[in-house]
């Protein structure tokens, strides 16, 4: 297989993975619908520098060893389930406490971007299925004599592109409906779904086996 020939491979399965439905995608929605075009596209950048790390550790060998150390996956495990959980509680809990409230617009904090971003690294970080994905699925896209790091943040750089670009539409999309997605009941149940979303992950992920 040439170098060529693998990046387009893993490509395909790399972009499935990413127009499927899950955490990130309702992290970043969420973030659009409530903070705006800037602090999601923050959250964006995020989830991506995390999942860049994940594919880099992954032809390092560090996620292999998390893969095959059962304490290890375990202690990161419960580590992202916990984190999960209480943030989606929290949403989950400021939106029944703004219920009838009148809801001003958001307006950007200090910093606000930059906690976006770290937002969304954690979330990703915190997330070991990501690492799993890497260690099952970049051995059959490294080519011989070819090294295997080099690779491994060549493909996870193809990952974040194609990650980037569903994010970039997903914003664009909730950017153009926004004075519909702006009304307190909207940002109230965007909060509730997303919060649920995230309980149903952390859920997940505490009780999964390896």
């Amino acid at each position: 297989m040439t170098v060529v020939a693998a990046v387009a491979s893993f490509a395909v399965v790399a972009g499935l993975l990413t127009i499927t439905p899950g955490l990130d995608t309702a992290l970043v929605l969420r973030s659009a619908v409530a903070r705006g075009r800037r602090y999601a596209a923050a959250t964006a950048l995020g989830i991506s520098t995390g999942a860049l790390v994940w594919g880099a550790g992954a032809a390092a060998g560090v996620s292999a060893l998390i893969t095959a150390s059962h304490l290890a996956y375990l202690v990161l495990r419960i580590a992202g389930a916990i984190y999960l959980a209480q943030l989606g509680i929290r949403m989950i809990w400021s939106s029944f406490r703004r219920r009838g409230a009148v809801v001003a617009p958001a307006t950007p904090v200090p910093d606000s971007a930059r906690l976006a971003w770290l937002k969304g690294l954690t979330t990703n970080l915190l997330n070991p299925k990501i690492g799993a994905f890497y260690v099952a699925v970049l051995p059959q896209f490294l080519p011989p004599h070819v090294s295997h790091l080099a690779m491994g943040v060549l493909l996870a750089v193809v990952h974040d592109a194609e990650g980037l670009l569903w994010f970039a539409a997903l914003i664009a999309a909730a950017s153009a409906f926004r004075r519909v997605l702006d009304r307190p009941a909207v940002h109230r149940w965007t909060d509730r779904i997303t919060g649920t979303v995230l309980v149903g992950f952390a859920a997940k992920l505490a009780t999964s086996p390896r």
